[in-house]
């Protein structure tokens, strides 16, 4: 066992060496972590009219309840975008404790820096401010049709195409769905 010392400290030296060189994704925080009921997750997707083998990106996915939901029941090919790495690492551990790893992805990364093209759908739960800091970059790389589903908060300067209020089922308050076709 002692022989073996000087080996297992030289493997845990590399690992904290290597987690400590993995670069962690910059950019500014665009909104709080605060989960959405799986209730109001389905509504959103059904909403937006997401379809079999259609490309989702939820920007700021949080722990991945949406992606995991449009990958699962819809049978999406879902990608999240998520700038923290504590909640990029439980979504990631949990799709792919559910094998789902095929059909969902999330990247730690900035939201500012993706490239939306290839999106059928958008999920977007952001602060007012932050759906206007994006708005510029989603006209220029949304292709005509696109659907974006905003919860809570209007993208300053579009017109929702349809508006849903969800009244409160009993987690202690309502929702309003906004969608928007490019």
């Amino acid at each position: 066992m002692i022989r073996r010392l000087p080996l297992v400290l030289s493997v845990f030296m590399l690992a904290v060496s290597a987690q400590e060189a993995t670069p962690k994704p910059t950019g500014e925080k665009l909104a709080p972590y605060y989960p959405t009921p799986d209730s109001v997750v389905e509504r959103m997707l059904k909403f937006g009219g997401l379809k079999r083998g259609e490309k989702i990106f939820d920007l700021g996915s949080g722990d991945g309840r949406v992606v995991i939901m449009a990958a699962q029941q819809f049978k999406a090919e879902a990608t999240g975008i998520e700038l923290d790495q504590d909640l990029y690492k439980q979504s990631t551990d949990r799709i792919k404790s559910l094998g789902l790893e095929k059909h969902a992805h999330i990247i730690n990364g900035d939201i500012t820096q993706q490239d939306f093209s290839s999106a059928n759908l958008l999920t977007v739960y952001l602060l007012p401010n932050s759906n206007e800091k994006i708005r510029p970059m989603l006209e220029k790389q949304l292709k005509k049709g696109t659907r974006i589903v905003a919860h809570d908060f209007m993208f300053k300067g579009w017109t929702a195409d349809k508006e849903e209020h969800i009244p409160d089922d009993g987690e202690g308050r309502s929702h309003t769905l906004y969608l928007y076709i490019r």
